[in-house]
């Protein structure tokens, strides 16, 4: 089963923010969620997607975290000097299907996701059973997997290429696992079948959470034995964490998942990904916050070697 060596002592607990901000913070949340389906249902169909967004948006600003988006494909033309304009959203045509594809690290992940663009996601099947996020899973026609069955793996993955051949835009954690956000585990390649099946382009990207500082935050990591309950109240004592989706070029799938997986790999966590991740990191060097395509990403940590499960799950 999925399993990854990060608990409570990876996670950054120090409360910041006070008793009324926090307040202030739990009633914002509850006037979104409350009023998500009643505005839901009010909005013509055509405008729903836009709808999304702007609520996961609301739901990040309520726990006191906000969006970062760094295009990794914008890139100065050698002949006149321009950028070309950043993308805002997944993939290059609005009208085409995609496979997202992200590491995976707490409950925020899938917010910070849709906050970007709404897309249809792969989660653990209870998710929809979960206070807060269960209205939203649903709302967002989440693709239920369990990961005591991998039986259902192959209807999991028509799932998949069918709302990908539909022109939709699916999400993935290939890791099976959350991790506190500076270890990371194997990504597995089941899943990718999907855009092989249906020929779809797989956008990967990175996706951390900094401090004020710019330096890696773990205050979202849903790990070890965290309960919904302490996770939410330790964000909401947080300030000033941001979550930096990094897009980095599309990988077309061609005709190897496991070769498919590998360059996605590569392409989200660097030179690294010549070994299988797993480990806890004790210490980790870090470099400058990525903040624009020309800056260097951090440094990411080395960490032991072990194989990981492949179906998704906490």
């Amino acid at each position: 089963m999925p399993s990854s060596p990060c608990g409570p002592e990876c996670v950054d607990t120090t409360a910041e923010a006070g008793d009324l901000r926090v307040a202030a913070r739990v009633l914002g949340l509850a006037g979104v969620v409350a009023s998500f389906p009643l505005v839901h249902f009010a909005t013509p169909r055509r405008r729903r997607a836009a709808l999304h967004a702007r609520y996961a948006r609301a739901l990040l600003a309520c726990c006191g975290i906000r969006v970062r988006i760094v295009d990794n494909m914008v890139a100065a033309d050698p002949a006149s000097g321009e950028k070309p304009k950043a993308r805002s959203g997944f993939g290059e045509s609005a009208n085409a299907g995609v496979l997202v594809v992200a590491g995976h690290i707490g409950w925020t992940d899938v917010i910070a996701l849709s906050a970007v663009e709404p897309l249809g996601f792969v989660a653990r099947a209870d998710l929809i059973d979960w206070p807060v996020l269960g209205a939203v899973a649903r709302k967002v026609r989440v693709i239920p997997i369990e990961r005591e069955r991998l039986r259902q793996l192959p209807a999991v993955v028509r799932q998949i290429a069918t709302r990908l051949s539909a022109g939709e835009r699916v999400a993935i954690f290939p890791e099976g696992t959350t991790w506190c956000g500076r270890g990371y585990g194997r990504m597995r390649p089941a899943l990718f079948q999907a855009a092989i099946d249906t020929g779809t382009p797989v956008q990967p990207l990175q996706l951390r959470y900094v401090d004020r500082h710019g330096e890696l935050s773990t205050v979202p990591g849903f790990v070890g034995n965290d309960s919904m309950a302490d996770s939410i109240g330790r964000i909401l004592r947080s300030k000033g964490v941001v979550a930096e989706i990094v897009l980095q070029p599309l990988e077309q799938p061609g005709t190897d998942r496991h070769e498919l997986a590998r360059r996605c790999e590569r392409a989200v966590r660097g030179d690294s990904t010549n070994r299988a991740f797993a480990g806890l990191v004790h210490r980790l060097e870090q470099g400058p916050t990525v903040t624009d395509a020309t800056r260097s990403p951090a440094r990411q940590p080395e960490v032991a070697e072990t194989p990981i499960a492949m179906a998704e799950a906490k």
